[in-house]
């Protein structure tokens, strides 16, 4: 796009535990598990809880680390005068999904307060937007999207007049 923007958002999904509170977490889930598997073993000799309990640290370790992955997942929303265009970005890779002429493209926002939904439209075409968000930052960022398609078709045919 070398036209100028009027809407360049890059939406990415709220991580509400940072790194160093998921090393905390993580640190004191091996120490209770370290505790718990040298209480059984020594007190009451039952030698495989350690197993299990080591394998419940693993289970946490990688859920926790697939969510971080998924959390490095972007979407980009661009919008000029001549088009309308959204990019997924997975760290350094990108791939668009959606590219359509602004003066045709219908933003539809659809459902109430907790299903809301904000989709691009054209033709019988559509893309769901901004699953990422909260339902009530959802209806915000449609709104905005709708005003960033309204200011560019308005930058495009006050050119043509």
């Amino acid at each position: 796009m070398d036209a100028p923007l009027h809407m360049d958002a890059v939406l990415t999904p709220n991580r509400s535990l940072p790194k160093a509170g998921l090393y905390v977490l993580l640190g004191g889930l091996a120490f209770m598990n370290l505790a718990t598997a040298l209480l059984m073993v020594l007190a009451f000799k039952a030698a495989p809880i350690p197993i299990f309990l080591g394998l419940d640290f693993v289970a946490v370790t990688l859920a926790f680390r697939a969510n971080y992955r998924q959390g490095r997942q972007a979407e980009r929303v661009r919008v000029s005068a001549d088009e309308v265009q959204v990019i997924h970005e997975f760290g350094a890779a990108r791939r668009t999904v959606w590219r359509s002429p602004t003066a045709f493209t219908r933003v539809e926002l659809d459902g109430d307060n907790e299903e809301a939904r904000v989709r691009l439209a054209l033709s019988g075409r559509s893309l769901i937007l901004a699953r990422q968000l909260g339902p009530q930052e959802r209806a915000d960022f449609g709104r905005k999207l709708q005003d960033a398609i309204r200011q560019a078709r308005a930058e495009r045919y006050a050119g043509e007049a």
